[in-house]
């Protein structure tokens, strides 16, 4: 009963993960005069210095190598270098242009995309946690393939993150009895954490930005099928040919040691949660098809009532996750708060840091990032696919996807409408790029590393940094190359 308590108590977790927002709230709301003078994202990024940019740019390397470099320091403060960041640029904004502008600035971010991102990536991960796949199967090529392809298939219905949790450890404890099983998870990262979550908005975080900033739900579904059909067949049919070969040279070692023998059958605890799973997929879709016309004023911000509304039903379905899963299915998850947590506080961190970036790129050419513009740009000034493809890539693969998309879908020209129509390789080049790519390092994507620490915490000798790095430009970077050369040339 204690422990039942506790971990419903434990739905109030996460709030402390937006005691960053909290707190800059506060400092900049006590001296806005009225939403009335905070001119909420209206910035002139055509007037703005590059040097606006430095506390974006600073909170990126800082979430790309002190992990690297300073893991315990990392560790223990993230929240408070995130937040030092975002104080970095709200801070001298708020000298220069006057606090009212800045807390403007920051209800901007904070309402149109930081809290909805968070509380559609809380709700999948908290329901998705709440799913316990049970029993063993014996990790022979043709029950690896499958698992993978299942978890490609999942991650755009749960995301990457919620499928990624779900179907590690059943991987895990499927070759748990094998000599060679590094490749089983790299392929993993490839294909479930990355790769599968290309076609729909709840797939990969890039993706549901762009549909907050106006992308319909099931543009990417029908413009990414092709590339991530391919891209998928082709990983999985690479797998199958490495697996089955050192599946038969593992044949002096299968049945001397097997932590976890094979059930032959497998089964599902936690079932609730493949319903409210669902109630999530009608929120976030119905929120993009009623358009009742309504709006409320948050500080100079208009917050639409279908978001409002879809907000509240994903936060109802993550608390209903908590209270009907049983506490037992979430421990034997391992489900922890930390990886949310984390995704909370940084997030909050970039969303803030981004808006001056955001600006100049709406700028375009007559911004200061207008030598950016024209390095993606043919001669007669129309964005070049292939060059997005791979800029959005290179820089999704060592920065996080989700804001580099945000990034390269401004400096595009940031009108979901245009972008869909005319530029729509365009979108496409973007989008396939933030979310194929980000599976070429461990920091790339936010499950890369959780799955990661998983399979280490299984015994796993996962490859280093630049180990993973050559898996991923032996395997991926010719993969890459072919799908340019099929869709986006």
């Amino acid at each position: 009963m204690a422990k039942s308590i506790a971990v419903r108590w434990g739905a109030l977790r996460p709030l402390k993960s937006l005691g960053l927002v909290s707190s800059l709230a506060l400092s900049f709301g006590a001296f806005a005069t009225g939403s009335a003078h905070a001119a909420a994202g209206g910035l002139d990024g055509a007037a703005l210095s590059p040097l606006w940019a430095l506390p974006f740019v600073g909170l990126l390397l800082s979430i790309a190598v002190l992990p690297l470099v300073a893991p315990s320091l990392w560790h223990h403060h993230y929240g408070k270098i995130a937040a030092a960041w975002a104080l970095a640029f709200l801070g001298p904004f708020a000298v220069l242009h006057g606090p009212a502008a800045a807390f403007g600035e920051f209800v901007h971010a904070m309402a149109l995309d930081y809290v909805p991102f968070v509380i559609l990536i809380g709700a999948l991960f908290v329901v998705a946690g709440g799913i316990l796949v049970t029993g063993n199967l014996h990790g022979r090529p043709v029950v690896n393939v499958g698992i993978l392809a299942t978890g490609t298939v999942l991650a755009s219905l749960i995301g990457t993150t919620g499928a990624s949790m779900l179907l590690i450890r059943p991987l895990l404890r499927a070759n748990d009895g094998r000599r060679h099983t590094v490749h089983v998870v790299v392929f993993f990262i490839f294909l479930v954490s990355n790769i599968g979550g290309a076609l729909s908005p709840l797939g990969d975080p890039p993706l549901f930005l762009g549909y907050l900033r106006g992308v319909d739900f099931f543009w990417t579904t029908g413009h990414l099928l092709p590339e991530t059909l391919v891209a998928a067949a082709a990983l999985l049919g690479v797998f199958f040919l490495l697996d089955h070969r050192l599946y038969a040279n593992d044949a002096d070692f299968r049945g001397r040691f097997d932590p976890t023998p094979d059930t032959g059958r497998i089964g599902l605890a936690g079932g609730v949660n493949l319903a409210l799973m669902l109630l999530v997929v009608l929120a976030v879709l119905g929120s993009g098809l009623w358009k009742p016309g309504i709006s409320f004023d948050v500080f100079g911000t208009p917050v639409e009532l279908q978001n409002l509304v879809r907000d509240l039903l994903l936060i109802a379905a993550a608390l209903a996750s908590l209270k009907l899963t049983a506490p037992a299915v979430r421990a034997r998850n391992s489900f922890s708060w930390e990886p949310i947590a984390e995704v909370a506080k940084l997030f909050a961190g970039i969303f803030i840091t981004i808006v001056p970036v955001i600006a100049m790129l709406k700028a375009a050419e007559h911004g200061p990032f207008a030598p950016l513009v024209a390095a993606v740009s043919g001669p007669d000034g129309q964005p070049v696919d292939a060059l997005y493809f791979w800029a959005t890539g290179l820089l999704s693969s060592f920065l996080d996807n989700a804001p580099t998309y945000l990034v390269f879908f401004n400096l595009a020209g940031g009108d979901a409408a245009h972008l869909m129509g005319d530029l729509g390789g365009t979108l496409a080049a973007i989008s396939a790029g933030a979310v194929f790519m980000g599976a070429n390092t461990y920091i790339g994507n936010a499950p890369n590393f959780m799955v990661k620490a998983i399979a280490e915490s299984a015994g796993i000798r996962m490859p280093s940094f630049f180990g993973y790095m050559a898996w991923s430009f032996g395997i991926l970077t010719p993969l890459f190359l072919v799908l340019t050369w099929l869709f986006f040339l």
